[in-house]
């Protein structure tokens, strides 16, 4: 790196006195701004204490003038009242005595009252009386002083007709002192003719004290003044110390205008200076901090967007790759939403069907009506199975398919049902499915047949092995008693007992070959509309031999008029044949000591449009364990040692056949119970 010499210094000079002077340019006014600020800062906090002064002091003056006009408007409330009272007292009509007695009791409730008197028609006094709760403030010549006055208060009560206040005037005491009070006198009638007044003095101290000293003298000074600013009375004190707020208000009587003016006791607001800027302070601070709020709050709002939108997205996304129709409708029953998966099962578009009502477009017209009908079940209220109900739809190309529909109500954030959604599944496939294992169910079933059979083959040459060595053994001695003939009497004798054991073994023998040639003929009947009774009697024969081998009692409950059923008596016969079987060999065991076998045949729990008979098979055995139970109705499975473990899955297989269900419980005082369930048919 080349070095600098002195003269490429002196060269560089000017520029670092231009960057320091602009730097301290930008440094001065940058202070200059703060100052400024602080300035702008301070002025408006003068301007708010000062501000904040004069909104206090005028807060309070309006309060006062409204306290001084809730005062006049209780003074003259106050007024009303008494006149009230003493026009109800005059219409009572009482004597001198109850009169002056009810204007007594009348005194303790207006302490306000010197002095009332009843007047004649021409202003005399006729009946007079003191306040009891003071000393007489009147005496005859003070009355005299004052009676031009009085009398024309009256003269301007009678002409009002209605009461009349004096001006008030001075009454000095004997202790030198003395107070203003102020005469109402009010005219009485009788008939609407003026028969004379009623005349009360009221102290315009007492007044003050009593009608407004509680409500307003505890932080007031209250007075009445004259128009020059004279008291006339006056409650209450302020200190002098303490900054002034007066409010006064006309109190406008017939006759008479009196001033009240009130007096503030509160101070000044000289607090403000140094509370305010703290209050200036906390609500900047607060302001701050509800900015704060405020930004942090928009950041949670902008996630929660955010993951709405992600949860939206992620929600659609699910519903585009369902295979599951989905479907919402309304209270009205028009479609407000339906996904992809729903729209290809029907082979219409999504604008298609948005806002759709019944008839549906892809309902098969011939069930139309019945679908309305359904619908407005739905709508009802009713709410559908959870299990589900199956329907049949119609594509957009006429094809049919059937489905399983699913419903449930639709209910928002407020808990109020706004519709129905409802879950389609397309199970054409699992129909075809059950098809293919129905025919494979009748091939077992044919094979367990012909496995049945070859049992009973089996079982028929063991049969048929003693009958046809008896057969041959009297045939070759019938044989020998022929060729030797030597007593011919003996040997027919012999011989004739000789054929007739072989005839009956040829019998026995023909009767388990006719056994056995009716069940292969009767394998293949159809179905027969037959009553449950009838079945129960034609295999109680068949159980009862076997029961009585292994010691069993059996006992049959068959319910009163019940349908009859329509099946292949045939099967259903071997179902209760091989349960009753296993049923009393679960019981051939040294501790089952009461072997009951016990049959049942009842009616099942049914629906409008089908009807369903329940037979059932219990025992009081050793029961069935868990490892069993898992196996029981697996083909081939058994706990026998013969058999071939066909027995209860051809049971179930043609139980389901019919349409019906098999099924097994374990009782709770021991033992099984097997029952399954028939369909009824009409009665023919």
């Amino acid at each position: 790196m080349p070095s600098l010499h002195a003269s490429d210094l002196m060269k560089l000079k000017p520029f670092w006195h231009f960057f320091k002077s602009a730097t301290r340019s930008f440094t001065d006014r940058r202070i200059s701004l703060w100052i400024a600020l602080v300035g702008l800062v301070v002025a408006l906090l003068v301007t708010l204490v000062w501000l904040a002064g004069r909104y206090e002091a005028s807060q309070y003056q309006a309060e006062l003038d409204r306290d001084t006009a809730d005062a006049v408007s209780d003074i003259r409330s106050s007024l009303g009242r008494h006149v009230l009272s003493l026009q109800n007292l005059h219409a009572k009509g009482l004597p001198p005595k109850l009169w002056e007695s009810e204007v007594r009791n009348m005194f303790s409730l207006n302490r306000e009252w010197l002095r009332v008197e009843r007047r004649d028609a021409q202003g005399l006094v006729v009946q007079g009386v003191d306040s009891p709760l003071r000393e007489p403030v009147f005496n005859a010549k003070t009355r005299m002083n004052e009676q031009a006055e009085i009398i024309q208060t009256c003269l301007r009560a009678k002409r009002l007709n209605g009461p009349a206040y004096s001006r008030s005037y001075f009454v000095p005491q004997n202790n030198g002192l003395g107070f203003e009070v102020i005469e109402m006198c009010l005219p009485t009638l009788e008939s609407g003719i003026p028969v004379g007044f009623v005349l009360v003095t009221y102290g315009l101290q007492d007044i003050l004290a009593s009608q407004l000293g509680e409500t307003y003298g505890r932080r007031n000074e209250i007075s009445f003044i004259e128009s020059d600013g004279t008291r006339l009375a006056i409650h209450g004190t302020l200190p002098r110390s303490r900054r002034l707020f007066s409010a006064t208000q006309l109190l406008d009587l017939p006759g008479n205008t009196l001033v009240l003016r009130m007096d503030g006791r509160r101070s000044a607001p000289d607090v403000f200076p140094s509370i305010l800027p703290a209050l200036v302070t906390a609500m900047s601070i607060a302001l701050v901090s509800v900015l704060v709020l405020l930004v942090k709050d928009s950041r949670r709002r902008l996630k929660a967007e955010r993951d709405l939108a992600d949860a939206l997205a992620f929600r659609k996304a699910m519903e585009d790759s369902l295979v599951t129709g989905l479907r919402a409708r309304d209270l009205h029953g028009r479609i407000t939403y339906v996904n992809p998966a729903f729209c290809q099962m029907v082979g219409f578009e999504a604008e298609q069907l948005l806002g759709k009502s019944a008839p549906m477009p892809y309902w098969p017209p011939e069930m139309v009506g019945e679908y309305q009908q359904r619908q407005a079940v739905r709508l009802a209220g009713n709410a559908p199975p959870r299990e589900g109900f199956e329907s049949v739809f119609v594509r957009q190309d006429g094809t049919r398919f059937p489905v399983l529909i699913f419903e449930a109500p639709l209910i928002n954030v407020l808990g109020k049902q706004t519709g129905w959604m409802s879950a389609f599944l397309d199970v054409s496939e699992q129909r075809r499915i059950e098809e293919l294992s129905r025919a494979s169910q009748e091939r077992l079933q044919a094979t367990a047949r012909l496995a049945t059979v070859g049992e009973m083959a089996s079982l028929l040459s063991h049969e048929l092995n003693q009958p046809l060595s008896a057969i041959s053994s009297y045939a070759t001695g019938s044989l020998n008693l022929i060729q030797q003939a030597q007593s011919p009497a003996h040997t027919m004798g012999d011989l004739k007992m000789a054929l007739e054991r072989i005839s009956e073994q040829a019998s026995r023998a023909g009767k388990v070959i006719n056994s056995v040639h009716d069940f292969v003929r009767r394998r293949d009947q159809d179905r027969e509309v037959v009553r449950p009774g009838l079945i129960m009697d034609a295999v109680m024969p068949l159980i009862q031999l076997q029961a009585h081998k292994l010691h069993v009692k059996v006992a049959t409950r068959i319910d009163e008029g019940l349908a009859p059923v329509l099946c292949d008596r045939t099967m259903v016969e071997q179902v209760l044949l091989n349960l009753a079987r296993n049923g009393m060999q679960a019981m051939d065991h040294p501790e089952c000591q009461d072997r009951v076998l016990t049959l049942q045949v009842k009616r099942a729990a049914s629906s409008l449009s089908h009807g369903w008979i329940e037979f059932s098979v219990s025992d009081v055995g050793v029961g069935i364990t868990d490892d069993i139970e898992k196996q029981l109705f697996t083909p081939f499975f058994t706990t026998k040692s013969e058999g071939m473990g066909l027995g209860l899955s051809l049971c179930r297989t043609v139980v389901e056949q019919h349409g019906g269900h098999l099924e097994f419980v374990r009782q709770a005082s021991g033992g099984t119970l097997f029952r399954f369930t028939l369909p009824t048919a009409a009665e023919v």
